[in-house]
């Protein structure tokens, strides 16, 4: 990748995505679970830009939605909506609406849903368990245990059943997801086993969905997942599943983040140096939080590295954004060979929940993006001017 070539011809900052690193991540998942029937999706919110997204549907993979917005998406770019799964979170009725007339399975996170679902003669739909265990890389991506909004307790599966017996609508789909960017398969495999266990009690079920999460090593010398053995832990506990359960379902997966993270980088020019009488070295920079959110909301860590001057001396630097708010941090007191202004810097692993979270905050616009597959690249999504952003209010 010519980063400066690609910042000559698109500006900066600019997502790039390597489009051969998502297709490696595809196929590694699918390699390491056996068991047949296996539908894996895509978890759409991790990037919604629509090259990537065909990347992973070309490998065999179905959507993961939460929202009306990914379920257009993944219409639009012609996935049938029986390989669409809608995860709801506090949908409203309207929303159930459009998602039942579009024929998307919907996956109710509570019992008041599953009640409207019903009430409104829906005669299919998956749930949403909460096994209580939950994981990931920070306690705002855990999405399992007794203090996350999500899911149906547990202890409410015989209100499902209930439900089932009263009225014509048919629990096909057993669903959970304990978090996000989860490295180790220990808890993962626990929180199998509760789901497995909670299935046998569901009479209708077509299929189990295990969930996503998978992480990447974000840091430099972390160890990844360990996904031969994750794959071998659960082919062997749905097969022991299914032999219990009287016939065989399909297994499902959502991963997100495990597919498009490594292939993104956030590129940026570096705009100032600044060295205090303490001697603290701020490094500013072009893009900031509202680009890559990452950092100020979750702690995470981002690897940096200095393309113009990768050989400089090193020194203890915070890299900084160009927003007015002091939480504006890429790195704090991070080596690095030295960058002057104009240098170029890759901020790595931004392929999932960089852009797909960004925001247009101080009205700076948004970065365009750009995709690359063996060796060539080209436009995704073009950069919109500030006149844009202007437009978009009544005058």
């Amino acid at each position: 990748m010519d980063a400066a070539a690609l910042l000559r011809d698109f500006a900066s900052p600019l997502y790039v995505y390597d489009l051969d690193t998502v297709r490696a991540r595809c196929r590694a998942l699918r390699a390491a679970v056996a068991f047949a029937p296996f539908k894996p999706l895509y978890a759409l919110k991790a990037n919604c830009c629509p090259a990537v997204v065909r990347t992973i549907l070309n490998e065999g993979f179905g959507i993961d939605a939460v929202s009306p917005g990914e379920v257009a998406m993944a219409l639009k770019l012609g996935v049938s909506p029986q390989d669409i799964l809608y995860t709801e979170n506090n949908m409203t009725d309207a929303e159930q609406v459009e998602a039942v007339a579009q024929g998307v399975l919907i996956n109710c996170g509570s019992i008041d849903r599953l009640e409207r679902l019903a009430a409104a003669g829906v005669t299919r739909c998956a749930i949403r368990l909460n096994p209580d265990i939950g994981d990931g890389a920070h306690e705002k991506i855990c999405t399992a245990g007794p203090l996350t909004k999500f899911g149906i307790p547990n202890a409410y599966l015989d209100q499902v059943l209930a439900i089932e017996r009263r009225t014509g609508i048919r629990v096909v789909g057993a669903h959970m997801h304990i978090g996000s960017g989860f490295l180790e398969p220990a808890a993962f495999a626990s929180a199998c086993t509760v789901i497995f266990a909670l299935a046998r009690q569901l009479p209708h079920l077509e299929f189990i969905d295990c969930g996503g999460g998978i992480g990447i090593p974000y840091r430099a010398g972390q160890p990844a997942m360990d996904l031969a053995a994750m794959g071998r832990q659960l082919t062997a506990d749905m097969e022991a599943f299914c032999a219990v359960y009287g016939r065989r379902l399909t297994l499902r997966l959502e991963p997100g983040r495990f597919l498009v993270a490594e292939s993104g980088t956030l590129l940026t020019t570096v705009t100032s140096v600044k060295e205090t009488p303490e001697g603290r070295v701020f490094v500013g920079t072009d893009t900031g939080f509202n680009h890559l959110i990452r950092v100020a909301m979750y702690d995470a860590h981002h690897r940096i590295d200095n393309l113009s001057r990768p050989n400089a001396p090193i020194r203890r630097v915070d890299v900084v954004g160009n927003i007015c708010e002091s939480g504006d941090i890429f790195a704090r007191d991070r080596d690095l060979p030295l960058p002057q202004a104009g240098d170029i810097l890759a901020i790595r692993d931004a392929g999932a929940y960089g852009f797909a979270m960004a925001s247009t905050y101080n009205l700076r616009p948004l970065p365009a993006e750009v995709v690359i597959a063996a060796g060539q690249s080209r436009l995704a999504r073009k950069r919109r001017p500030v006149a844009d952003l202007i437009a978009a209010w009544e005058w």
